[in-house]
């Protein structure tokens, strides 16, 4: 019989860390992150880390495992959480994955990496390519065409690209391996529950999310971080709330419009999460948050 993985997403302020909490605490379970931030230590304010007291309440596995300046991909979040998961399991305890990070979601429900291993020298080469001319090779490569690729997104353009000479294969071909290739959690019976509040709701709760983060002390705890080298690692400098921050430092935008702006790349990132969860998950139960009076609702 398969064991079973607890699965609780839902977007940023939508209250996850709470509801996870309660459900943990009522099922003698322990929770895996699956939030892309909450990696880094000393990522504490803006990513609304859990709290000591929160942190006390359930065993977490998988935050602030690595520095600020290492990298994190779906490869080695894999290798973690599986880790984690079987621990849990063998000690008898139960298992509630919980975060909005969509790709690192993802990986539960089916394969998210190839076996393509792309070397630095061809990473390099890439890296030099106008979009225009590693458009032109790609297609060089592929005169089947490029299905569905964003041509005109960069990274996803040199990504193609550094992973079809590394390979020696066209984007149809490593598409079908795999599409053959499977998930690293299939062997897990995996369960999901989306949480979800309505718009004008959940725009309150940002706003007050803001706020609180610049009252307990965002802009210093950027500061610090920009020491310990956070800018080396591009995916956490560009996170919302982090990167406004560090454009008001670099004079790029005023204190008086910082928390707006925040807040309004907030709402941005909660609009393609749902779009996301809707389009990219399997099917599985929508909770409203605001009505939600047990936790063990969640699951049925």
């Amino acid at each position: 019989m398969k064991r079973t993985i607890q699965v609780l997403t839902g977007p940023t302020a939508v209250g996850k860390t709470e509801w996870a909490l309660r459900w943990a605490e009522g099922a003698g379970a322990e929770i895996v992150s699956c939030d892309s931030l909450l990696f880094y230590r000393g990522m504490d304010i803006g990513t609304a880390k859990p709290t000591d007291g929160e942190l006390a309440r359930a065993p977490h596995h998988l935050i602030d495992v690595c520095g600020v300046t290492e990298r994190m991909d779906v490869t080695r979040y894999v290798a973690l959480a599986r880790r984690a998961v079987e621990d849990i399991f063998d000690r008898g305890r139960a298992v509630l994955v919980t975060g909005g990070s969509g790709f690192y979601l993802k990986s539960f429900f089916g394969p998210v990496a190839d076996e393509v291993r792309v070397p630095a020298a061809v990473r390099d080469e890439v890296a030099q390519l106008s979009l225009e001319d590693a458009g032109a090779r790609l297609r060089a490569l592929n005169v089947e065409g490029l299905g569905a690729l964003d041509v005109a997104n960069p990274r996803r353009v040199r990504r193609a690209l550094e992973r079809c000479l590394a390979s020696g294969r066209t984007l149809a071909e490593l598409a079908a391996e795999f599409a053959r290739q499977r998930g690293p959690f299939v062997d897990f019976t995996v369960v999901l529950a989306r949480l979800d509040r309505p718009v004008e709701n959940l725009n309150e709760r940002i706003v007050s999310r803001v706020a609180g983060m610049l009252r307990a002390g965002l802009l210093d705890e950027v500061r610090r971080l920009r020491m310990e080298g956070l800018e080396q690692n591009p995916s956490a400098a560009r996170a919302i709330g982090y990167r406004e921050v560090i454009a008001l430092l670099e004079g790029e935008l005023t204190a008086d419009a910082l928390e707006a702006e925040i807040a309004k790349n907030t709402r941005a990132l909660v609009k393609k999460q749902r779009t996301w969860f809707r389009t990219q998950l399997p099917p599985h139960r929508v909770l409203r948050a605001d009505t939600l009076r047990d936790e063990r609702e969640l699951f049925g």
